[in-house]
């Protein structure tokens, strides 16, 4: 099916499953810019270190394909691994350590969030109103552990009923993306069987996750319109632009409610 515009039928699936960055809050560039931020630090000192100029981050290529919809660990070593790059956990002699890597992104990403606030998306705000009304099941899933912060700042933590994050993930030793661990545990929380939950997500990380989780519905978002196939080929039963492309279908009456 192309990119354009689809039906969420509520008399199919009692819950929602959001991915957080990217598809609630428009927070996936920030996390991207505060990657290559901390990447490329690593990379001019590494290229010194070795009499070499190592091609810096690229937010475009690597961050879709390396770092998107992971955790944090998960994303920098598929990234560095990429690169021929290994770090230990603890640095030797002046060496750059994974943890301290790890931390400097976070540092940049809340300074980012600090100096510049979150926004959510307005077609997505609308859904989860309209979900609400509907009394729909929703949850918020992000691989970061600032979900939380995220969400308060962009003004509509009080529009989940559940959420599950990086913080969450450490907590329970929930495996990172593709592995549905995360979204699983969200529909629990939700006490909905996933057959019955739909599944929204625009990294294709997070779309494998749900197809592997056995989600009724699996929706991805391709904002720029760059990723489509390859959501499909990982799972996806349809893909948007924006969610405002999405038609709920009442429950009730079977009356249709564009999201706007």
């Amino acid at each position: 099916m192309p990119t354009g515009r689809a039906t969420l039928d509520l008399g199919a699936i009692d819950a929602v499953v959001l991915d957080t960055d990217g598809v609630i809050t428009d927070t996936a560039r920030t996390h991207a810019a505060a990657w290559k931020r901390a990447f490329d630090e690593l990379l001019r000192e590494q290229g010194r270190r070795d009499s070499v100029r190592l091609p810096p981050f690229d937010v475009e290529a690597d961050y879709v394909r390396f770092v998107d919809g992971r955790s944090r660990e998960d994303g920098a070593r598929a990234f560095l691994d990429s690169r021929g790059i290994v770090l230990p956990r603890q640095g030797r002699n002046g060496t750059e350590a994974l943890e301290s890597l790890l931390d400097r992104k976070t540092r940049y990403f809340l300074d980012e969030v600090r100096a510049h606030g979150v926004q959510a998306f307005p077609s997505t705000v609308a859904l989860l109103h309209e979900l609400r009304r509907h009394r729909t099941g929703i949850a918020a899933v992000s691989a970061s552990r600032n979900c939380g912060p995220v969400l308060r700042a962009a003004g509509v933590d009080d529009l989940v009923d559940a959420r599950v994050d990086g913080l969450d993930s450490q907590r329970l030793g929930l495996a990172g993306k593709p592995d549905p661990a995360l979204f699983l545990e969200a529909a629990q929380r939700l006490g909905v069987p996933p057959g019955r939950c739909a599944l929204i997500e625009d990294a294709l990380v997070g779309i494998e996750a749900g197809h592997r989780g056995g989600f009724g519905t699996v929706i991805g978002v391709d904002r720029h319109g760059r990723i489509r196939q390859d959501m499909m080929g990982r799972g996806a039963h349809v893909v948007v632009r924006d969610l405002a492309d999405l038609t709920v279908i009442g429950s009730h009456d079977g009356t249709r409610h564009p999201v706007v």
